[in-house]
């Protein structure tokens, strides 16, 4: 199987091919551009490089959100655009999920956390199952919660953590002083989001049938957007 992966939740933009399970290409920016003037020209890089036929491809891979909105609708209608254009199916990844296959092989449970704003993020908890080839196990779907909330939780589970995503830093003090497990962040180069683990979660995605046409796929922002809060503060005024 050939799979092609888009990442663009966050500030990095993010594209991979992974054939037969190996990541044959990944290119990342993470750099003042917008997604729309980065994505199409990546993913025609790496196919040109790797001399891989566009039409080639068996399955589109796409972080559907939570993270920028912006982001988002970009990544995804590049996602669209290409599987219905050539009749592929499109797998939603969640992009925590795909953040947490960045440690792939830690034995630890995973919590990757995402800046959404006002002292929130975005966060899941995940496990490996060695037992089942390494798949990903919710244990706490991705969700929108204050920050303390989710030390709390870490810390009624009581086993130790490996946190990624990009609010890592803006919210290591409280990591160090809230939580009573021990953790740690992961190396710097597994922090933001990549193509690559997109790619990998994807096809564990599609081995469990979550696999759709094209023209199904939508972004799963987690929250409404701010000119629907905007417009629904002024409902309620």
């Amino acid at each position: 199987m050939r799979v092609l992966a888009i990442e663009s939740s966050s500030v990095t933009a993010s594209a991979a091919i992974l054939t037969d399970n190996t990541v044959t290409a990944e290119y990342s920016t993470n750099f003042k551009q917008t997604h729309s003037q980065t994505l199409l020209p990546m993913i025609d890089s790496i196919c040109t490089m790797t001399g891989t036929p566009v039409e080639s491809i068996d399955l589109i891979a796409v972080s559907a959100g939570p993270g920028s909105f912006t982001g988002l609708r970009i990544g995804s209608a590049t996602g669209k655009g290409i599987g219905l254009a050539l009749g592929k199916p499109v797998v939603s990844v969640p992009t925590l999920e795909g953040l947490a296959m960045n440690v792939s092989g830690t034995d630890r449970i995973v919590c990757p956390i995402m800046d959404a704003r006002r002292g929130n993020v975005y966060a899941g908890i995940y496990r490996f199952n060695y037992n089942d080839g390494g798949n990903l196990e919710i244990i706490m779907n991705q969700s929108l919660l204050a920050a303390q909330e989710v030390m709390e939780k870490l810390n009624q589970l009581g086993r130790p953590v490996v946190f990624a995503g990009d609010a890592v830093y803006m919210y290591r003090e409280l990591i160090e002083s809230a939580l009573n497990i021990d953790a740690i962040i992961a190396a710097d180069h597994n922090v933001m989001p990549r193509a690559a683990s997109v790619a990998v979660r994807g096809v564990q995605l599609a081995n469990m049938g979550l696999a759709a046409d094209a023209a199904e796929h939508v972004p799963d922002y987690l929250r409404p957007s701010q000119a629907e809060r905007e417009r629904a503060d002024r409902n309620e005024a």
